[in-house]
């Protein structure tokens, strides 16, 4: 019985981290787009130069832990483990984002970089 808590913890566990992995990566994937001057507030102005070059190996990290999480909650499923409510939204919310940084990358950055340096006025 021990075992059996143990590995449908995990499980979940494993779900919730592919889900958070894809959503990190592709917010470091918006690094390339972000204005020089609000990535120097930031004490990082090189960050930009050096995230474009990684950007399309990103994404690529961000659609393949998004495969991930989606593979373990079939696999859950088919074990008749109990889904999590958080693993499920997490994972929903990561796709979100992950297809958001695909197609708008700029305009994110530039949302971001607008709100972030208006913050500090």
């Amino acid at each position: 019985m021990e075992a059996s808590q143990r590995t449908e913890s995990s499980k979940k566990g494993s779900g919730i981290s592919a889900s958070l992995g894809a959503i990190v990566s592709s917010l470091v994937t918006m690094g390339c787009c972000l204005p020089l001057g609000f990535a120097g507030a930031l004490g990082a102005a090189g960050a930009s130069a050096f995230l474009q070059r990684f950007r399309p190996w990103l994404l690529a990290l961000s659609i393949v832990l998004l495969g991930i999480g989606f593979w373990q909650q079939r696999r859950a499923r088919l074990c008749a483990v109990k889904r999590s409510y958080l693993s499920a939204v997490l994972l929903w919310t990561a796709v979100v984002f992950v297809v958001a940084m695909i197609i708008f990358p700029q305009q994110i950055a530039g949302f971001i970089a607008d709100h972030l340096s208006g913050a500090g006025k």
